[in-house]
């Protein structure tokens, strides 16, 4: 289970790009040259969209070993790495703060993965169409209000949204 997580959902912060560079840089050099591309994915790379104060990292990259391999270069960034956690073909990391709030999550893929033109065609479905935007922002505050300490019940409830969004981004994106 772990320690319970408040679900903290906040209105969009300018400083969120800032953060993505400086912390996707120190990513980039611990995981060296099995990377591809460090994407900015997640609410947070939403221009104006509420989320959680959290910052998500897509990492394409060579090859799960070689990313495996880096593991240590990433635990001293501050990082814990789960493996797939769930997700066949990924590896997830994840940082907390001092306080023990999540700060930074990285989800590598092999480069090219299907994952990978999911998350960027539902960010960049998002930053194109601020009805959708707003809509999301709206159903993540209202569960947050209803579920502040379940982040299960806050994700299940998200998931039809996201479902729909994503087909329609990945319709867009291609077309």
């Amino acid at each position: 289970m772990g320690m319970m997580r408040r679900v903290v959902v906040v209105p969009y912060d300018v400083r969120w790009p800032a953060m993505f560079d400086v912390e996707a840089a120190r990513v980039r050099d611990a995981l060296g040259d099995c990377v591809v591309a460090v994407h900015h994915i997640g609410s947070t790379s939403v221009p104006g969209l509420h989320a959680k104060p959290l910052i998500d990292m897509l990492v394409e990259a060579t090859s799960p070993v070689e990313v495996d391999a880096r593991n240590g270069a990433m635990a001293a960034l501050g990082y814990e790495a789960v493996g797939e956690f769930g997700l066949p073909g990924r590896r997830f990391f994840r940082k907390d703060d001092a306080d023990g709030d999540r700060t930074h999550h990285v989800h590598a893929y092999t480069a090219g993965n299907d994952e990978v033109k999911r998350h960027l065609a539902f960010r960049d479905f998002l930053r194109a169409h601020p009805d959708w935007s707003t809509r999301y922002g709206e159903l993540k505050q209202r569960l947050a209000r209803q579920h502040p300490d379940d982040i299960e019940a806050y994700m299940d409830g998200k998931d039809a949204f996201i479902q729909d969004a994503e087909a329609r981004a990945l319709a867009w994106w291609g077309g």
